[in-house]
């Protein structure tokens, strides 16, 4: 036995060798021997090497994007789990599910299937936390697949059996999907109190960067949500402070909202001097340059800058929900203060001469102007007969029936005071 072990060993420092030499095929061949091979119980190197070896060569195949491969060595793996501690068994399916589950080759029908058959090998071995944390994974998988409703019925149960068991980290994640959620489907409400207790019950315990910076990111969107910029911008920061701290991809996603902020406190000056950071220049791209470009758009105040932007951007704008939102409010802002800065020089001008001045279509153009007029953001009447807007003189306030009702008041107070004096008297 002790020979099979330091065999095993020995093959499994070679593929590691053959790995950093770029020879990936014969790594992931030698591997594939090591994970086939018996591992018998009570021989805990070999145990060891197995499980390295079904590690690494998971993290082969996510490299070499082959996911059918994967998911053939997840089915593979489960006579070895029975071998293995409870706690080294879920670390391994939870490792290569995650991997499974993170790759862009595999179908979306194929990663539900791999969480529902893993959570039904679950509740048949009594594995009662891994369960829990497959479950977990399964929601945070439906939601962002775009099935919120699906994600949300899970959400339920799961939550009631995680406070009776006082899993504290899982239930923080849980309420925090919980939080994402609500909001995707607009119950702000709902939304910041599955947040707050998500920060509650992080209160109690030893958050992971990854963690904190989630809930950070998250109570930045909602304020947000909330027009409170300024205070969106310092949890955006704080939440690029920590994933930047792990070199987590979402990082890119936390400095673009900081950025949306900046643009949206009406100070799209200070993005340059955020982009000129140190910090900032490692996740210099697309994502970037976008925000970049509304900035200077926003503080040109162009509208064909602006439009111009989110054609050139579609990928990197259309796709994020909580930035088209926001900047959707941003256009409508523009296209207000366009609309007004080339109707203020007229008291009657023609229609088609502003959508011409403005470069929109006259249809945009008009609905916009009848929304102004009905906000009472603009005070005028549209003439669609002629095709001509009518701008009329701002009414000065005339204070004198305020004034009256005040003096008014006060002779009503003099003449109870009085009544009561006399009262006392008689």
């Amino acid at each position: 036995r002790l020979d099979e072990a330091m065999a095993g060993s020995k093959e499994f420092d070679r593929a590691l060798v053959l790995e950093a030499a770029s020879r990936l095929d014969e790594a992931m061949e030698l591997l594939s021997a090591i994970v086939k091979s018996p591992a018998l119980s009570g021989n805990d190197q070999r145990i060891r090497v197995k499980e390295q070896a079904t590690l690494k060569l998971g993290s082969l195949f996510a490299k070499q994007d082959q996911s059918d491969e994967l998911y053939h060595l997840l089915e593979h793996t489960r006579p070895f789990l029975l071998v293995v501690s409870k706690a080294k068994a879920a670390k391994i399916v939870r490792s290569l599910l995650d991997t499974f589950l993170n790759m862009k080759t595999a179908e979306n029908s194929q990663k539900i299937s791999a969480c529902m058959e893993w959570i039904e090998w679950a509740k048949n071995q009594k594995r009662t936390f891994l369960r829990q944390a497959l479950e977990a994974r399964l929601v945070s998988l439906k939601f962002d697949m775009g099935d919120y409703n699906g994600a949300l019925g899970l959400v339920g149960p799961l939550l009631k059996e995680l406070k009776k068991l006082d899993d504290k980290a899982l239930l923080v994640e849980v309420q925090l999907v919980e939080s994402r959620i609500y909001h995707t489907l607009g119950n702000v409400s709902k939304s910041r109190a599955s947040l707050t207790s998500a920060r509650t019950t992080a209160n109690a315990i030893y958050c992971p960067p990854k963690l904190q910076a989630t809930l950070d990111m998250q109570s930045g969107v909602l304020h947000a949500e909330e027009k409170d910029f300024a205070m969106s911008f310092s949890y955006f920061y704080e939440a690029f402070e920590g994933f930047d701290s792990i070199d987590h991809p979402k990082a890119h996603l936390a400095l673009k909202y900081m950025l949306l902020s900046k643009i949206m406190m009406n100070s799209p000056d200070d993005v340059q001097s955020i982009l000129s950071g140190k910090v900032a220049l490692k996740y210099a791209g697309s994502n970037v340059e976008s925000m970049k470009s509304i900035a200077t758009a926003s503080h040109n105040r162009s509208i064909a800058e602006f439009k111009q932007t989110l054609l050139r951007f579609e990928n990197e704008i259309a796709q994020d929900f909580i930035i088209k939102t926001h900047l959707d409010g941003l256009y409508d802002h523009l296209l207000e203060q366009n609309l007004c800065r080339v109707i203020e020089p007229f008291s009657r001008v023609q229609i088609d001469h502003i959508a011409d001045v403005i470069e929109l279509p006259l249809d945009v153009v008009e609905r916009k102007l009848s929304q102004m007029i009905l906000d009472k953001k603009l005070h005028g009447i549209l003439d669609q007969g002629e095709g001509v807007l009518i701008v009329f003189d701002d009414a000065e306030e005339d204070h004198t029936y305020a004034s009256a009702l005040d003096v008014l008041q006060s002779m009503g107070k003099v003449v109870d005071a009085l009544y009561q004096k006399a009262k006392k008297l008689s």
